[in-house]
């Protein structure tokens, strides 16, 4: 079976539109029992206004904060050059860049056009060459918009010519507000990897119509191997009509791990993880392994 990378994204997607505010060192120790447990890479938090995010106001005493592994990658998404001189001084490993396939989503999200967007990122890609920092590629509402609909693949495709472009060397395919379908999935990814098949692609499903997972196996058929996730399932888009979580890590490593998928994760530390989120927060998260257990749990009669 392929290997499968398992990249994090709790401590941003997850935590910033959660109702209160999580102390930065329960954020720190959060990102250290993650590493712990195995996950390829953490979105730790992003550089963005403390304005805009309040719940991310600590983002560089978290990421200075934080206990370092060698194998695992520390990202964060970032707006601007600000952002990028904030990530650059916090000695960010990655950078994660995000872009609405939707005219619509774009301006609703960041206030600008996609192509005042992409000359942000030029600006971006300059302030980074030779710091050693990676960038990541995302696009948002790559599988459909809730206020434009249907999204075109070529529009997908030229969005991720455009990052290829900058020198971005990985890119993000993220179904934003839960519209994807597997069907459209694996045609995408298909098309993704024929045209460009060493392209560091992940793929990002939220579960907001309950297809995620059924999404990560198309995915997976199309030769995906790279999948955010969010322990307990948090995060969702404040800018999508009913959005709701990512798929939840330890749902998504619980399913790929009984079906004798590789990965570095550790599925009984990433399940102790978010029990203790669940009660760090004070209500329930919308995973389903930690209520029902792992399917090779055993009761007495």
């Amino acid at each position: 079976m392929e290997r499968i990378y398992v990249q994090e994204v709790v401590t941003r997607d997850g935590l910033q539109i959660e109702d209160q505010f999580l102390p930065t060192a329960k954020k720190i120790d959060l990102i250290n029992r993650l590493a712990d447990a195995g996950v390829d890479k953490i979105e730790a938090t992003s550089f963005v206004s403390p304005k805009a995010v309040p719940n991310l106001k600590d983002a560089e005493d978290v990421m200075l904060g934080i206990d370092r592994k060698q194998d695992v990658t520390y990202t964060t998404l970032i707006p601007n050059v600000k952002g990028a001189e904030r990530a650059a001084s916090c000695m960010a490993d990655e950078v994660n860049l995000v872009v609405s396939a939707s005219e619509t989503h774009n301006r609703k999200n960041v206030s600008q056009t996609v192509e005042e967007s992409f000359s942000g990122f030029q600006d971006i890609a300059s302030f980074l060459t030779g710091t050693g920092i990676k960038i990541n590629g995302s696009v948002a509402t790559s599988f459909g918009c809730p206020f434009e609909g249907t999204i075109r693949e070529d529009r997908i495709l030229t969005l991720t010519e455009q990052y290829l472009e900058l020198g971005a060397h990985g890119v993000t395919l993220a179904d934003t507000t839960g519209m994807a379908t597997p069907k459209q999935v694996y045609q995408l990814c298909t098309k993704m990897l024929d045209r460009w098949p060493d392209l560091q692609l992940t793929m990002h499903f939220h579960n907001t119509r309950g297809m995620g997972l059924a999404n990560v196996m198309e995915a997976i058929r199309a030769g995906a191997i790279r999948f955010d996730s969010s322990l307990g399932g948090l995060g969702g888009c404040p800018f999508a009509p009913g959005a709701t979580g990512n798929i939840c890590t330890e749902d998504l490593v619980h399913m790929l791990a009984f079906m004798d998928y590789q990965m570095n994760a550790n599925l009984d530390q990433l399940i102790s993880a978010s029990k203790q989120l669940e009660a760090v927060l004070g209500h329930e998260v919308p995973g389903q392994v930690i209520k029902a257990g792992k399917i090779n749990d055993l009761h007495a009669v």
